[in-house]
């Protein structure tokens, strides 16, 4: 099927207004008011919950396509949706709810930037380990919109990622339904646990307006050691670092595209001596020397495509070597970053569709299945995208559809940026 990825439903948005009571506005959409390319109709942006809720039940009855955006920094982050009747801007979702600082959770809406969380708990020397890619952070990455993302970073290694730090969700459905799961909620949804199926969905399941987390202490002090060396070396290292008792915070990998090296970069954490013991241990297992943070931490690599890969611990060598050989095969530029773990990002430049869906199959091959790894294309030039399958193999797929199919039923919430058209 064929789907037209500009036009729209007409909102009528004195109804819209109507039905929000005075607890926000609704207005015409302006030239900045699109996702990943396609332009919205009409933008409303509700100050409660019961005005979401109330102005997404009128949407869906009046046969609009909502989409749901925060700051704006990953709308062009998976597939484009088929159509964008009305953007439904959280930012004025934005307060810090509860900070239980002896319990080590809070509570806050979805349009309250991750920056100024921190900046909150971080008073009582806590924080949210939520290491979203720091250009996003920066420009104001929204509570929601990294968990509609599933955005993780370097410290995932030691306390998880973020879908694992959440303890429960507010999430407003498609016809206006205000329901919750988890910890630090009223009112349970029965057989699903909203806050991790929320978690990476890009909107398409539910509106995610209000999250419980966990938080950690913040460790007082931080130690880098460095090491540079052959692709295969390197990752050999990497596994031994995770593998021993040093306890680091995150190791990572750096690869420059066109390099047949690559940088192994470890995080320690704790308190100060044991901190500088435990980096000079790690600086002697790696051959390697205590630095300063690189100056690619915790960044995307650069590439105009951006994808996510996914690998077993033994598998990231293989993904290093099959980022250089789709470089020569392809006459393309393939940079590989992120934890030795298994969960990196590539970023791909290439100078046709072709050679892109040729470096894709090789990291593919690479990461053969959704047991062994994944490779998903995050971000491309429209021109690179058509026809391109950005998902790759993806388990459940059915299941995903059978939950969409109960919580959205008409596909009124951003249909098609999910796997599988979802």
């Amino acid at each position: 099927m064929t789907r037209n990825r500009t036009s729209t439903a007409a909102p009528d948005l004195a109804a819209l207004s109507r039905s929000l009571d005075g607890a926000g506005e609704v207005r015409e959409a302006g030239p900045g008011d699109a996702v990943d390319g396609v332009p919205a109709a009409a933008v409303v942006r509700p100050t409660s919950i019961a005005g979401a809720s109330a102005v997404l039940r009128e949407a869906t009855g009046q046969g609009l396509v909502t989409v749901a955006r925060g700051a704006g920094t990953a709308l062009d982050w998976g597939c484009p949706p088929e159509r964008v009747d009305l953007l439904l801007d959280v930012t004025r979702l934005n307060r810090l709810v509860e900070h239980e600082a002896g319990d080590l959770v809070v509570v806050a809406e979805a349009g309250l930037a991750l920056r100024d969380l921190q900046e909150a708990v971080g008073e009582a020397g806590q924080e949210l380990v939520a290491d979203v890619p720091r250009a996003r952070y920066t420009a104001g990455s929204t509570v929601g919109g990294a968990l509609a993302t599933a955005a993780s970073g370097p410290r995932r290694l030691q306390r998880l990622a973020l879908r694992d730090l959440v303890l429960g969700a507010t999430v407003v459905l498609a016809d206006g339904t205000v329901a919750t799961s988890g910890g630090k909620v009223v009112k349970n949804v029965a057989g699903y646990d909203l806050a991790k199926i929320m978690t990476g969905s890009y909107g398409t399941l539910g509106i995610i307006v209000r999250a419980a987390f966990r938080l950690h202490p913040v460790r007082p002090a931080r130690a880098y050691v460095l090491r540079t060396g052959p692709l295969e070396e390197v990752a050999d290292l990497a596994r031994e670092v995770i593998g021993s008792q040093l306890a680091p915070a995150a190791v990572e990998i750096d690869r420059q595209a066109g390099s047949d090296e690559a940088v192994l970069a470890v995080l320690l954490e704790g308190t100060g001596d044991a901190v500088a013991a435990r980096a000079a241990e790690t600086a002697a297992l790696v051959g390697g020397a205590v630095g300063e943070e690189p100056a690619w931490w915790a960044r995307l690599p650069v590439g105009d495509t951006t994808a996510k890969a996914t690998a077993t611990l033994m598998g990231v060598n293989a993904l290093l070597r099959a980022a250089r050989s789709a470089e020569q095969a392809h006459g393309a530029a393939v940079a590989v970053r992120g934890s030795a773990v298994g969960v990196l990002h590539a970023g791909i430049t290439t100078p046709t569709a072709a050679a892109l869906a040729g470096v894709v199959t090789r990291l593919r091959a690479a990461a053969p299945g959704p047991g062994e790894g994944t490779v998903t294309v995050l971000t491309a030039p429209a021109e690179l995208r058509a026809g391109l399958d950005v998902w790759g193999p993806v388990g459940g797929l059915e299941l995903m559809r059978g939950i969409k199919q109960r919580l959205d039923p008409g596909r009124n919430l951003a249909p098609g940026r999910f796997v599988g058209g979802i």
